[in-house]
Formats: structure tokens, C-alpha cells, sequence
């Protein structure tokens, strides 16, 4: 479909926009909520499972986990293994995320509004598929 990703491109660029204005007043971007949405839905987590899942480099990944830590949402908590990083969310990084999801909840009813159900669901089930495809694409290229 020709011009599917323009359209993405602009879609995307514009929600995370509102996104790093509405998370503003929390001093957080787009990509320091990445971190506690993740270590959120997925408990205490490495560095390097962060840096995986976003496929982001690790240095990345340390450097808003750093920034987070300092900003008390996050905390190193004793894992197996000495020489992994695990991550866990501080009460203050609760109170901050379940603010923030709400926000973000009624910015996705919001721009969502006027569009089906049907096509909700579509999109929601269609967008990771898109996401393997890139993903296996890739993977192909390494061969």
C-alpha cells in the first residue's frame, strides 16, 4: 500500500508530541515512560531485557534508567546475579505511572473518537503484526 508509512510517519510523530507535553508536568519524555511502562507490565527488570524489548542500544537504555533512578522512580534491587542491573519501580514511580496511564487513556479515547470499534480492533491486532514483519525482515537481512 503506497504511502502507508508517510501516513504512519505523521500519525507518529504528532502523538508523541502530545505525549512528551502531556508527561511535561513529570519531567518525563516519550522514552523515560518506555522504561516504566515496561518494568511496570514486566516487574523488575535487566537493563538488557529493556534494551531488547525496544531494541535500543544498552547505552541508551542506561542513560534514562540513570536519569530515572535520579529522579527517584526507579531503583536497583538485589537480582542473582551481581553483575545485571534490575530495575524496579519506586512508590513514587507507582503514583507517576498511574497518573500518566490515566492521561494517556484518555488521550487514546480521545483520538479515537468517531472510529468504530471494529476499526479500533483492526488497528490494535494489525500494528504488531506490522511490527514482526519488521522485525523478521530484518533478521532475514543478517542470512
Amino acid at each position: 500500500m503506497e504511502g502507508f508509512f508517510q501516513r504512519y510517519l505523521s500519525l507518529y510523530r504528532k502523538l508523541i508530541t502530545e505525549l512528551n507535553a502531556l508527561m511535561s508536568p513529570y519531567e518525563l519524555s516519550y522514552s523515560l515512560w518506555l522504561v516504566l511502562y515496561y518494568v511496570k507490565n514486566n516487574g523488575p527488570s535487566t537493563l538488557v531485557e529493556i534494551s531488547n524489548y525496544y531494541q535500543v542500544e544498552k547505552p541508551t537504555i542506561t542513560r534514562r534508567v540513570q536519569r530515572l533512578e535520579d529522579m527517584k522512580m526507579v531503583e536497583q534491587i538485589p537480582g542473582k546475579d551481581k553483575r545485571e542491573k534490575v530495575m524496579g519501580l519506586t512508590a513514587l514511580g507507582e503514583e507517576v505511572y498511574q497518573e500518566c496511564r490515566k492521561k494517556i487513556t484518555d488521550l487514546e479515547n480521545s483520538i479515537m473518537e468517531g472510529i468504530s470499534e471494529k476499526d479500533q480492533l483492526a488497528t490494535f491486532q494489525t500494528l504488531p503484526k506490522i511490527r514482526e514483519n519488521i522485525i523478521k525482515s530484518e533478521g532475514n537481512k543478517c542470512e
